[in-house]
């Protein structure tokens, strides 16, 4: 029989304190191996002969390089077997199952130094740029055409994902219960918030509904855009069903998902062993960055405030220009009969013939203008609007960890002492003994809350510190906004200018004939 086909046979409760103190000393910290070069280590610190050492290692199974608890277990048995003068053979173990051997390895705190870590094991790392977040995935989010104009009961989108190349329809109620869903899920993430609900009661032909269903529509592309690209999200079954699901009940088929999965905290590997990768100072780490992202939010929101009056303004001009060329032309158009004496002394006449036909070139620079506008709104406003959205979804992180699992853990701990301090009272005052042993089983039951709680801190704590990292991935998109920003500005002075100059000889021809106006250069 060998050590494999035993693995079955051992209690966990026959196993002495010794075996296990040193299993957790030594295993990897991300699941319940040992490694064997770790397991090979340890057998150099018993100074048994090489033989002995290779007969060992022969009769543990290590799979994939990996020792389970059970074959470490067991190997730690022949261990102490060859270390009495005995054969350390499977067949001689089988007459020590209920009562191991202890071996002569030392204090198992100081086996903690032979424990090796793997390169990938730096869990608490986001590896990622910029351009590669930004290369996940891009998500279209659109009206479809066929609903304008209707009287709505609802607004249907059109959901577009370059990464599944495929387009599913989907409703705000499907957003939010997608957002709902991915806040079950990922609680200690940054997940952006949805733009407010409303219920339309005018017609989306109306200038009002048209302005908030566009904003809407906006704010849906970039909630969905920055879930597509989050590191995490973006390889979460939630996220491929929303984008990629078409059957008739999207909200019931996440809903179901997300029962299936249950919460970050319960899936992943490194949530129990959150404290082991946080840093020492990791409070003080998480209320600086806090502190400077706060700062960036505000600045941010200013820059944002006033790329949106630009563009406003920028609209604003071309409705002026729109109009002062229809005056020209109104000015043109006037078919009054001038007085014998204006006639005579006066070149209007001609003048005026003219004028309409200005109002052409007025025209096409109101239009230039309006192109203006619409890309400071798409290239610059919305990518600042982006990565606010981020922001205030880091902050909003930070008030639930706050408010949320660390309060929780706050509570925990009061009504421990609390009950603690009843346990006392009743001990002292000897009352009966069933309500002491029920008073116990409460506190065993809150000291199991309060671990469990602790645990979630930390994680929590874990993860604020990996969304930290990637608000700082982010922060390079500033290039991007300024980018936008002058090229906006170049191309619209240049388009503009163009029309400007066309227009400048015209003038000099209408008015410099016997008056001898011309237009400055």
């Amino acid at each position: 029989m060998t050590v494999g086909d035993m693995a079955g046979e051992i209690n966990e409760g026959s196993v002495p304190a010794y075996y296990r103190e040193v299993y957790e000393a030594i295993r990897c910290r991300t699941d319940e191996k040992v490694q064997l070069e770790v397991f090979q280590k340890l057998l150099q610190r018993t100074n048994l002969s090489k033989p002995t050492l290779n007969q060992i290692a022969e009769h543990v199974d290590s799979p994939d390089g990996f020792l389970s608890k059970l074959s470490f277990y067991k190997g730690l048995a022949l261990i102490a077997l060859a270390q009495q003068g005995k054969q350390p053979t499977p067949k001689l173990l089988e007459n020590c199952i209920q009562e191991f051997p202890k071996p002569q390895l030392g204090e198992p705190r100081e086996l903690s130094a032979l424990r090796m870590q793997p390169a990938q094991d730096d869990v608490l790392t986001i590896s990622q740029t910029l351009d590669k977040l930004l290369s996940r995935d891009t998500v279209r989010v659109e009206l479809i055409p066929e609903k304008k104009g209707l009287f709505l009961k609802h607004v249907e989108y059109q959901v577009t994902s370059q990464r599944y190349k495929m387009s599913v329809y989907r409703r705000y109620s499907d957003f939010d219960v997608f957002h709902e869903v991915l806040l079950q899920r990922f609680a200690y993430r940054v997940v952006p918030a949805l733009p407010p609900k409303r219920m339309l009661k005018g017609v989306l032909t109306s200038v009002s509904e048209r302005e908030f269903i566009e904003g809407r529509r906006r704010a849906l592309s970039r909630f969905i855009n920055l879930v597509a690209r989050h590191p995490l999200f973006s390889e979460d079954e939630l996220v491929k069903t929303f984008l990629t699901f078409s059957g008739s009940d999207v909200q019931t088929k996440l809903r179901d998902t997300c029962k299936k999965m249950g919460d970050e905290f319960m899936t992943s590997r490194t949530a129990t062993q959150a404290k082991e990768y946080l840093p020492a100072d990791i409070q003080a780490q998480f209320s600086t960055s806090r502190e400077l992202i706060r700062n960036i939010h505000n600045s941010f929101q200013k820059l944002r405030d006033r790329a949106e009056k630009m563009a406003e303004r920028s609209k604003e001009n071309a409705t002026d220009l729109l109009m002062f060329g229809r005056e020209l032309s109104t000015l043109g158009s006037d078919a009054s009969p001038l007085p014998s004496l204006a006639s005579s002394q006066s070149t209007w006449g001609t003048l005026r013939q003219s004028l309409k036909s200005l109002s052409v070139e007025f025209t096409v620079l109101s239009d230039k203008a309006a192109q203006q506008g619409r890309r400071e709104e798409d290239d610059v406003v919305e990518k600042l609007n982006f990565f606010l959205d981020l922001l205030q979804s880091y902050r909003d992180l930070c008030e639930r960890h706050e408010k949320g699992v660390l309060h929780e853990h706050q509570k925990a701990l009061h009504k421990y002492s609390v009950m603690k301090r009843q346990m006392m009272s009743t001990t002292v005052q000897s009352k009966e003994q069933a309500s002491v042993e029920q008073l116990e089983s409460r506190i065993v039951q809150q000291e199991s809350a309060i671990q469990t709680m602790e645990l979630r801190n930390y994680f929590s704590l874990f993860c604020l510190h990996q969304e930290t990292q990637l608000i700082f991935t982010y922060l390079p998109i500033t290039s991007h906004i300024l980018g936008a920003f002058v090229n906006s500005q170049v191309q619209g002075h240049r388009e503009m200018g163009e029309v400007w100059n066309e227009l400048q000889p015209r003038l000099g021809c209408l008015f410099g004939g016997e008056s001898g106006l011309k237009p400055p250069i």
